[in-house]
């Protein structure tokens, strides 16, 4: 991955002003920090940042990616440069697959089969062997997206009853739920799952792959990086899953994490500090790649899905999504 520097993570209400060729970010209670522009690959803000055209300029110039989540922690939009990655060729080569019925379906159906194998792997392996079984039936059947779509649906529901068994009561799921999540487990889902679907999209946009042409999900939509929420399914068991029965059995993750009432809830500012500070320490864990044959981050990870995935639209490559091997 391109050692651009790190990923800044905002947390508290700020002001982000250019001074020269540093970020100054201003808090509320006065205090200033001064970041070199040169130190920063990407900026992922969980609170509300003002920014002036200044700072736009300044982040577009350095290719660097302002990504922001709402209070409930889902995706709320980016402030993107334009990507100088873009190829043309590789833009038209992902575009004939896409809109190649054989290819994208196959794709396709590659991303569910991943992303339910890492789901297995994280949550139980016992439990859901049976499920992933009916999930792989189904995704043979299956003639288009939507199809397959279902079949991991059904894959879902099944695991997040078997992820709650493993949960205390008050961190169950019981049922997924989304803007606004009904209750603490559902609010670190959605958070953590946002937390990835922007680091993902970073990764893309290192590359030349345009982010709104996609396989599994819809690429007609205005506004959507489709392609990062096809690439984030697979990493998202990695966090969001594991991250909560992590917490959840060591007893870190606490009522006072969360604001709830009834219905409603989300990540206080002490828990949205601490499950960043938490996503970003796993970030930088580190496992002996078995094709490169060297260590690499969870965060690189990413990067090399993006580069793999252009790989098999340019050279016709079979495309093997990422399963957790270790």
């Amino acid at each position: 991955m391109p050692e651009a520097a790190r990923t800044y993570w905002l947390t508290s209400p700020c002001r982000i002003r250019r001074r020269d060729s540093t970020l100054a970010i201003e808090r509320e209670d006065g205090t200033r920090v001064h970041i070199p522009i040169t130190d920063v690959r990407d900026i992922i803000a969980s609170a509300p940042v003002d920014i002036n055209t200044a700072v736009i300029n300044l982040l577009s110039q350095h290719d660097i990616s302002l990504h922001l989540l709402s209070y409930y922690g889902d995706f709320a939009g980016s402030v993107l440069p334009t990507q100088p990655h873009v190829s043309g060729q590789t833009v038209l080569a992902q575009a004939r697959a896409a809109t190649t019925p054989e290819i994208s379906l196959t794709i396709a159906a590659s991303l569910v089969r991943a992303a339910a194998f890492n789901v297995r792997r994280v949550v139980d392996r016992t439990a859901l062997r049976r499920p992933l079984e009916r999930l792989e039936e189904g995704v043979d059947l299956a003639g288009d997206t939507m199809q397959l779509m279902a079949a991991e649906g059904n894959f879902r529901r099944t695991a997040w009853t078997v992820l709650d068994t493993k949960l205390p009561d008050w961190l169950r799921l019981e049922g997924r739920s989304r803007r606004p999540p009904a209750n603490a487990g559902n609010a670190f889902i959605s958070y953590v799952n946002a937390i990835v679907y922007a680091r993902v999209l970073t990764a893309i946009r290192l590359t030349p792959l345009h982010s709104g042409i996609a396989f599994l999900h819809s690429s007609v939509e205005r506004h959507r990086h489709s392609l990062a929420l096809d690439l984030a399914e697979v990493f998202k068991p990695l966090f969001s899953e594991r991250l909560l029965l992590r917490l959840a059995a060591r007893k870190q993750l606490l009522p006072e994490h969360f604001d709830a009432t009834v219905g409603n809830a989300s990540l206080s500012e002490t828990g949205r500090r601490f499950v960043l500070q938490t996503v970003r320490d796993e970030l930088g864990v580190t496992v002996e790649h078995r094709s490169l044959g060297r260590q690499v981050a969870y965060d690189e990870l990413m990067y090399l899905e993006a580069l793999k995935l252009t790989r098999a639209c340019l050279e016709n490559e079979p495309y093997k999504p990422f399963r957790i091997w270790w």
